[in-house]
């Protein structure tokens, strides 16, 4: 079975994020969507909302799990037999940071890391821009899913 990982924080997933898993689930057998947590940041949605709203926005993808994790990512795939990342890239300033890691994360583990250049609609699409937008009132519609803009009503609506 051919397996790889979509790794970040999605805080909150956004159409960019979808078309990247939507493309691996074409390539890969089973596709892990792996949720970051990091204790030291206070994201907008808790780590369990964030896999609920993977999952539901997700579910035309049979082969897509969404699991959280935190540590290396390298030790969460050696625990899944993952040999492969799959990264979208938006312009050359993601490109540096990525090879970076995808260096490290072969030299820990051979772990491979794929780069998947990003559709040229969502090229300036960041979790925190659509967060930021929203914040003051802009129309993020069109950038993340019609659940997940609820959701992000929702939230903001509370702060």
């Amino acid at each position: 079975m051919r397996r790889a990982v979509c790794p970040g924080s999605f805080d909150p997933i956004t159409n960019g994020h979808l078309d990247i898993i939507g493309r691996a689930s074409k390539l890969y057998d089973e596709v892990y969507v792996a949720v970051m947590i990091n204790k030291s940041k206070k994201g907008l949605f808790e780590v369990e909302e964030r896999m609920e709203l993977i999952r539901r926005v997700t579910t035309e993808y049979a082969n897509v799990r969404v699991e959280a994790f935190h540590g290396l990512l390298v030790d969460f795939c050696k625990q899944r037999d993952i040999p492969a990342i799959v990264k979208g890239l938006r312009a050359v300033s993601d490109f540096d940071y990525e090879l970076q890691m995808a260096q490290m994360n072969i030299g820990l583990s051979g772990v491979e890391t794929l780069f998947v250049p990003t559709n040229p609609t969502y090229s300036f699409l960041s979790s925190s821009l659509v967060k930021e937008v929203a914040t003051w009132g802009g129309d993020v519609s069109h950038l993340v899913p019609p659940l997940v803009l609820e959701a992000l009503g929702e939230r903001l609506k509370q702060d």
